[in-house]
């Protein structure tokens, strides 16, 4: 245990405690989605459930912001030719897009003959990452202290953007692009959502400007800055006026990107503080953490696929309460395995799996 809780804070692993946190409150958000019965779905367990399940995309988009910001860190560092940075960064772009991809096309594959082929278009939260990374690759041609800026200033611009994409006349405009761009309770499009990584690209500069020693103080502003976005934004979008003609506060509001993006915050600040002086008690968050896209490919099909199908809508809130638990434990084992098989416990294992696909080794 203790070898893994100094591996993970040597690579920030409150970020990673962040990441794991949104990955439980992800679990319990599918879980009960998924198999509470309906004539719970108007209970206050129910509602409480989805309202707190809506913010794990906020979390991962921000998470993927930070390690994109660390990545254009390095390689203007150590790349000196901007389009070379560039391409380094579309790369990481078209990597996310083609897992996104897969991840689709391997949920219509284990659910056909019941799964509609148009499922393998829908825009995830991994497509999202996938064109946002592409739409801000230019950030990584400025120095990081530039970054942090135009970084946060793009993730601004998406935000206030949203509502007047919203309402623009998309008629003649492909629907799969549409899907894409145009705010969706059903997709994940660039606009407003695209917001929360750009914020995280400037956030993970500013993790690289100070010193490993002033984190506690970088901590303690990131709590601050959080309350403060979440209290401004929230005053803001309870005024009644408005420099919208129409805005939905729950599909395109720029107040509420602000608020999510303050509780990212906050929650990175408890982060670090639970990581600092917890003795690694709390480890196996950050294991989840660490694995959030296994856990989140793995578990999508095991919550909503065929596996678990004769629960589904059919439990009380007692039985839903027990299966997130298990699926949580699940998950916690799952990242736990992987970490003995990347560590080469099991070389027949990787052998084997490296003559079948050799990404897999």
């Amino acid at each position: 245990m203790a070898e893994r809780v100094h591996a993970s804070q040597s690579r920030l692993g409150f970020l990673d405690w962040t990441r794991g946190f949104g990955a439980l409150i992800m679990l319990q958000g599918h879980v009960t989605h998924s198999f509470m019965s309906r004539d719970l779905r108007e209970s206050s367990a129910f509602i409480l459930s989805q309202f707190i399940g809506g913010m794990p995309p906020a979390f991962f988009l921000f998470l993927t912001g930070v390690t994109l910001g660390f990545l254009m860190d390095s390689l203007s560092r150590k790349e000196p030719n901007r389009g070379s940075r560039l391409l380094a960064a579309l790369l990481r772009a078209r990597y996310l897009i083609v897992i996104a991809l897969l991840f689709r096309l391997q949920l219509w594959l284990f659910s056909y003959p019941h799964s509609h082929f148009s499922d393998i278009w829908r825009v995830d939260i991994l497509n999202c990452m996938g064109l946002t990374v592409a739409v801000l690759s230019w950030l990584v041609v400025f120095d990081t202290r530039q970054r942090v800026l135009h970084a946060a200033t793009s993730g601004l611009l998406i935000a206030c953007l949203s509502p007047l994409v919203t309402q623009a006349d998309w008629t003649g405009v492909p629907e799969l692009l549409r899907h894409y761009l145009r705010p969706d309770t059903n997709n994940f499009s660039l606009f407003p959502w695209g917001a929360f990584l750009a914020f995280g690209v400037s956030a993970g500069s500013v993790f690289r400007l100070v010193p490993t020693g002033d984190y506690g103080k970088m901590m303690q502003w990131s709590m601050l800055c959080g309350l403060g976005l979440i209290l401004l934004a929230n005053f803001a979008s309870s005024v009644p006026y408005s420099l919208y003609r129409k805005s939905d506060f729950w599909l395109d509001s720029p107040g509420l990107i602000l608020i999510k993006t303050g509780v990212v915050l906050c929650l990175t600040a408890m982060g670090y503080l639970w990581m600092t002086y917890s003795q690694g008690r709390s480890s196996w968050v950050a294991l989840l953490g660490q694995h959030s896209l296994l856990v989140y490919w793995v578990h999508i099909e095991l919550v909503y696929g065929r596996w678990l199908a004769f629960w589904r809508e059919a439990l009380n809130l007692w039985h839903t309460t027990f299966l997130t638990a298990a699926v949580i434990a699940l998950m916690v084992l799952l990242s736990e395995l992987k970490v003995r098989y990347d560590r080469g416990e099991w070389p027949g294992l990787r052998s084997t799996l490296g003559r079948l696909w050799p990404l897999g080794a």
